[in-house]
Protein backbone atom coordinates (compact mmCIF):
# COMPACT_ATOMS: atom_id res chain seq x y z
CA UNK A 1 0.00 0.00 0.00
CA UNK A 2 1.44 3.18 -0.95
CA UNK A 3 0.09 6.61 0.23
CA UNK A 4 1.48 10.17 0.31
CA UNK A 5 1.91 12.14 3.47
CA UNK A 6 4.37 14.23 5.13
CA UNK A 7 6.88 12.57 6.67
CA UNK A 8 6.30 13.90 10.39
CA UNK A 9 5.20 12.41 13.11
CA UNK A 10 1.44 13.72 13.34
CA UNK A 11 1.80 13.54 9.94
CA UNK A 12 2.02 10.14 9.66
CA UNK A 13 -0.04 8.96 12.18
CA UNK A 14 -2.70 11.30 10.99
CA UNK A 15 -2.70 9.66 7.53
CA UNK A 16 -3.45 6.12 8.79
CA UNK A 17 -6.73 7.89 9.54
CA UNK A 18 -7.07 9.65 6.49
CA UNK A 19 -7.65 6.98 4.43
CA UNK A 20 -11.14 6.97 3.22
CA UNK A 21 -13.72 4.34 4.77
CA UNK A 22 -15.40 4.39 1.34
CA UNK A 23 -14.32 0.89 0.86
CA UNK A 24 -15.61 -0.58 4.43
CA UNK A 25 -18.83 -1.50 4.97
CA UNK A 26 -20.87 0.57 6.86
CA UNK A 27 -22.12 -1.91 9.61
CA UNK A 28 -21.87 0.31 12.61
CA UNK A 29 -24.33 2.26 15.14
CA UNK A 30 -26.90 0.21 12.93
CA UNK A 31 -28.78 -2.28 16.05
CA UNK A 32 -27.27 -5.11 16.96
CA UNK A 33 -23.53 -3.90 15.20
CA UNK A 34 -20.81 -3.54 16.91
CA UNK A 35 -21.26 0.30 17.69
CA UNK A 36 -24.95 -0.59 18.95
CA UNK A 37 -22.34 -3.42 21.32
CA UNK A 38 -20.08 -0.25 22.32
CA UNK A 39 -22.81 2.32 23.00
CA UNK A 40 -25.67 -0.07 24.23
CA UNK A 41 -28.08 2.30 22.52
CA UNK A 42 -29.09 1.39 18.82
CA UNK A 43 -28.39 4.28 16.13
CA UNK A 44 -32.03 4.87 15.70
CA UNK A 45 -32.72 5.43 18.95
CA UNK A 46 -32.99 9.44 19.10
CA UNK A 47 -32.90 11.88 15.55
CA UNK A 48 -29.67 12.75 14.35
CA UNK A 49 -28.32 15.92 14.37
CA UNK A 50 -27.59 17.86 10.94
CA UNK A 51 -23.81 17.70 10.45
CA UNK A 52 -21.80 20.88 11.00
CA UNK A 53 -20.13 23.53 8.64
CA UNK A 54 -16.22 23.63 8.47
CA UNK A 55 -16.44 26.87 9.81
CA UNK A 56 -18.60 26.07 12.82
CA UNK A 57 -16.02 23.67 13.70
CA UNK A 58 -13.59 25.84 13.33
CA UNK A 59 -15.19 28.22 16.27
CA UNK A 60 -15.27 24.77 18.48
CA UNK A 61 -11.55 24.63 18.28
CA UNK A 62 -9.29 25.45 21.18
CA UNK A 63 -7.13 28.54 21.25
CA UNK A 64 -4.22 29.81 22.83
CA UNK A 65 -6.36 31.21 25.77
CA UNK A 66 -8.25 27.76 26.01
CA UNK A 67 -4.90 26.13 26.63
CA UNK A 68 -2.98 28.46 28.54
CA UNK A 69 0.77 29.72 28.95
CA UNK A 70 3.26 28.09 27.17
CA UNK A 71 1.46 27.14 24.13
CA UNK A 72 2.36 28.52 20.69
CA UNK A 73 -0.35 27.60 17.98
CA UNK A 74 1.50 26.58 14.37
CA UNK A 75 0.78 27.94 11.38
CA UNK A 76 -0.08 25.95 8.67
CA UNK A 77 1.81 25.49 5.66
CA UNK A 78 2.03 23.88 2.04
CA UNK A 79 2.99 20.20 3.30
CA UNK A 80 6.18 18.81 1.36
CA UNK A 81 4.89 14.75 0.57
CA UNK A 82 6.90 11.85 0.44
CA UNK A 83 5.89 8.33 -1.09
CA UNK A 84 5.24 6.32 1.92
CA UNK A 85 5.21 2.26 2.18
CA UNK A 86 3.33 0.49 4.49
CA UNK A 87 5.32 -3.04 5.24
CA UNK A 88 3.86 -6.15 7.77
CA UNK A 89 0.30 -4.69 8.46
CA UNK A 90 -2.02 -6.21 6.17
CA UNK A 91 -5.14 -4.65 8.06
CA UNK A 92 -4.09 -1.30 7.46
CA UNK A 93 -3.72 -2.69 3.56
CA UNK A 94 -6.69 -4.18 3.45
CA UNK A 95 -8.53 -1.00 4.21
CA UNK A 96 -7.15 0.11 0.82
CA UNK A 97 -7.45 3.64 -1.13
CA UNK A 98 -5.24 6.49 -0.74
CA UNK A 99 -4.24 8.70 1.97
CA UNK A 100 -5.70 12.52 1.93
CA UNK A 101 -3.45 15.07 0.62
CA UNK A 102 -1.96 16.90 4.57
CA UNK A 103 -3.29 13.79 6.52
CA UNK A 104 -7.05 14.61 7.83
CA UNK A 105 -10.09 12.32 7.47
CA UNK A 106 -11.76 12.22 4.37
CA UNK A 107 -15.05 13.95 5.89
CA UNK A 108 -16.46 16.60 4.22
CA UNK A 109 -16.77 19.01 7.30
CA UNK A 110 -13.31 19.17 8.90
CA UNK A 111 -11.36 22.04 11.55
CA UNK A 112 -7.75 21.37 12.43
CA UNK A 113 -5.32 23.13 14.81
CA UNK A 114 -1.76 22.36 15.92
CA UNK A 115 -0.04 23.62 19.10
CA UNK A 116 3.47 23.13 19.75
CA UNK A 117 4.23 23.64 23.47
CA UNK A 118 6.92 25.27 26.20
CA UNK A 119 9.17 25.88 22.80
CA UNK A 120 9.96 22.46 23.07
CA UNK A 121 9.16 18.88 20.91
CA UNK A 122 6.07 18.59 22.93
CA UNK A 123 2.94 18.59 20.44
CA UNK A 124 -0.72 18.99 20.60
CA UNK A 125 -3.24 18.74 17.58
CA UNK A 126 -7.06 18.88 17.49
CA UNK A 127 -8.97 17.99 14.95
CA UNK A 128 -12.86 17.90 14.40
CA UNK A 129 -15.19 16.33 12.00
CA UNK A 130 -19.09 16.06 10.86
CA UNK A 131 -20.99 13.71 9.70
CA UNK A 132 -23.93 10.90 10.21
CA UNK A 133 -22.96 9.38 13.64
CA UNK A 134 -22.96 6.17 11.48
CA UNK A 135 -20.32 7.05 9.23
CA UNK A 136 -18.20 8.69 11.88
CA UNK A 137 -18.39 5.65 13.86
CA UNK A 138 -17.05 3.32 11.06
CA UNK A 139 -14.39 5.23 9.49
CA UNK A 140 -12.58 6.28 13.00
CA UNK A 141 -13.49 2.57 14.69
CA UNK A 142 -12.62 0.30 11.55
CA UNK A 143 -9.15 2.28 11.09
CA UNK A 144 -8.17 2.49 14.98
CA UNK A 145 -9.10 -1.36 15.10
CA UNK A 146 -6.69 -2.06 12.14
CA UNK A 147 -3.74 0.18 13.21
CA UNK A 148 -3.86 -1.58 16.96
CA UNK A 149 -4.67 -5.12 15.04
CA UNK A 150 -0.99 -4.36 14.16
CA UNK A 151 1.99 -4.54 17.40
CA UNK A 152 4.71 -3.54 14.95
CA UNK A 153 4.90 -2.95 11.41
CA UNK A 154 6.65 -0.47 9.38
CA UNK A 155 6.54 2.78 7.10
CA UNK A 156 9.54 3.98 4.42
CA UNK A 157 8.68 7.58 3.73
CA UNK A 158 10.83 9.79 1.54
CA UNK A 159 13.00 6.24 1.41
CA UNK A 160 13.50 6.65 5.46
CA UNK A 161 12.49 3.65 7.29
CA UNK A 162 10.33 4.15 10.66
CA UNK A 163 9.91 1.62 12.86
CA UNK A 164 6.00 1.03 14.11
CA UNK A 165 4.68 -0.36 17.04
CA UNK A 166 1.11 0.38 18.07
CA UNK A 167 -0.68 -0.53 21.32
CA UNK A 168 -4.71 -0.15 21.95
CA UNK A 169 -5.43 1.69 25.27
CA UNK A 170 -8.51 1.78 27.24
CA UNK A 171 -10.55 4.72 25.72
CA UNK A 172 -11.76 6.92 28.72
CA UNK A 173 -15.17 6.25 29.67
CA UNK A 174 -18.62 8.28 30.07
CA UNK A 175 -17.22 10.92 27.89
CA UNK A 176 -19.52 11.37 23.76
CA UNK A 177 -21.26 8.21 22.64
CA UNK A 178 -18.31 6.12 21.36
CA UNK A 179 -14.55 6.72 22.56
CA UNK A 180 -11.15 4.71 21.06
CA UNK A 181 -7.13 5.49 22.16
CA UNK A 182 -4.13 4.16 20.96
CA UNK A 183 -0.70 4.71 21.70
CA UNK A 184 2.06 5.16 18.65
CA UNK A 185 5.85 4.82 18.44
CA UNK A 186 8.08 5.93 15.82
CA UNK A 187 11.70 4.88 16.31
CA UNK A 188 14.52 6.03 13.35
CA UNK A 189 17.25 6.79 13.47
CA UNK A 190 18.20 5.95 17.04
CA UNK A 191 15.66 8.24 18.31
CA UNK A 192 11.49 7.32 19.18
CA UNK A 193 8.34 9.46 19.60
CA UNK A 194 5.75 8.12 21.57
CA UNK A 195 1.89 9.64 20.09
CA UNK A 196 -1.12 9.19 22.41
CA UNK A 197 -4.24 9.36 20.02
CA UNK A 198 -7.88 9.41 21.54
CA UNK A 199 -11.15 9.87 19.80
CA UNK A 200 -14.20 10.71 21.29
CA UNK A 201 -17.84 10.34 18.91
CA UNK A 202 -20.46 12.63 20.53
CA UNK A 203 -23.43 12.51 17.54
CA UNK A 204 -22.83 13.79 14.90
CA UNK A 205 -19.28 15.25 15.70
CA UNK A 206 -15.70 13.32 15.88
CA UNK A 207 -12.91 14.63 18.25
CA UNK A 208 -10.01 13.32 17.23
CA UNK A 209 -6.73 14.93 19.90
CA UNK A 210 -2.82 13.28 19.26
CA UNK A 211 -0.12 14.41 20.56
CA UNK A 212 2.16 14.08 23.90
CA UNK A 213 0.78 11.69 25.60
CA UNK A 214 0.75 13.86 29.04
CA UNK A 215 -1.11 16.98 26.98
CA UNK A 216 -3.53 14.55 25.22
CA UNK A 217 -4.57 13.67 28.71
CA UNK A 218 -4.86 16.88 30.24
CA UNK A 219 -6.86 18.85 27.31
CA UNK A 220 -9.09 16.15 26.11
CA UNK A 221 -11.86 17.01 28.07
CA UNK A 222 -11.81 20.27 27.73
CA UNK A 223 -11.66 20.07 24.12
CA UNK A 224 -15.03 17.87 23.82
CA UNK A 225 -16.22 20.68 26.49
CA UNK A 226 -15.99 23.41 23.66
CA UNK A 227 -16.93 21.23 20.76
CA UNK A 228 -20.23 20.26 22.13
CA UNK A 229 -20.75 23.44 24.08
CA UNK A 230 -23.54 24.26 21.77
CA UNK A 231 -24.39 21.48 20.64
Amino acid sequence: MRVRVATTALGITAAFLAMPACSIDTTYNKPGSAASARTGKPADAAPQAAPLTSAALETRLLDQSDLGSGYLRKQERPTQHDDVTVIGCPALSELGGDAATGGTLTFPHKAKADFAYGGSSSELSEELYSDSAEKLSDGIGRIFDAITGCPTYQVVAGGTPIDMASQKLSAPHGLGDEQWSQLLTFSTGGRSTVVKQTAIRDGSLLLVVSGSPALVDRHLGKALAKATAAS
